[in-house]
């Protein structure tokens, strides 16, 4: 079984990308913070590399920004790839199928969605290669 359920904050704001045959998609990521921390220690978080398709890319990108909370579900892909340099690099992504608002709508926010997006879990195209690489995150506040 592949699932899984994911709660953390946009690292930076989503962009809407196409493919060649016009297919909508989003590669961000998400810092999900750890249950634990150690004495005197600041909290720590893993940052997780995510994908959607379609309308889950569409709706991302219309309804969240950097910073939200965002919930998620869905399964692990991984992959790889031969970089500029002939090396052979490794992907590992969650594809994400199913996304919730976390937070509740902000009064100035003018946003009029319901507060969850369900699809289907869709088969990942052929044409996958035409995506984009993951934002880079150093600028992060946290």
């Amino acid at each position: 079984m592949n699932n899984v359920s994911l709660i953390g904050r946009l690292t930076a704001a989503p962009e809407l990308k196409h493919t060649q045959s016009g297919l909508s998609m989003v590669r961000f990521s998400i810092a999900v913070d750890r249950a634990y921390t150690k004495q005197g220690e600041e909290r720590q978080a893993d940052f997780i590399s995510i994908v959607a398709w379609r309308q889950t890319a569409d709706f991302i990108c219309k309804y969240f920004a950097k910073g939200q909370r965002i919930a998620l579900t869905g399964r692990i892909q991984t992959g790889s790839y031969t970089d500029k340099n002939g090396d052979k690099r490794y992907t590992f992504d969650v594809l994400a199928e199913n996304v919730e608002f976390c937070e509740p709508k902000r009064s100035s926010d003018t946003r009029t969605a319901a507060a969850s997006y369900e699809t289907a879990a869709a088969p990942v195209p052929d044409d996958i290669d035409d995506m984009v690489e993951l934002p880079k995150t150093e600028d992060l506040p946290f």
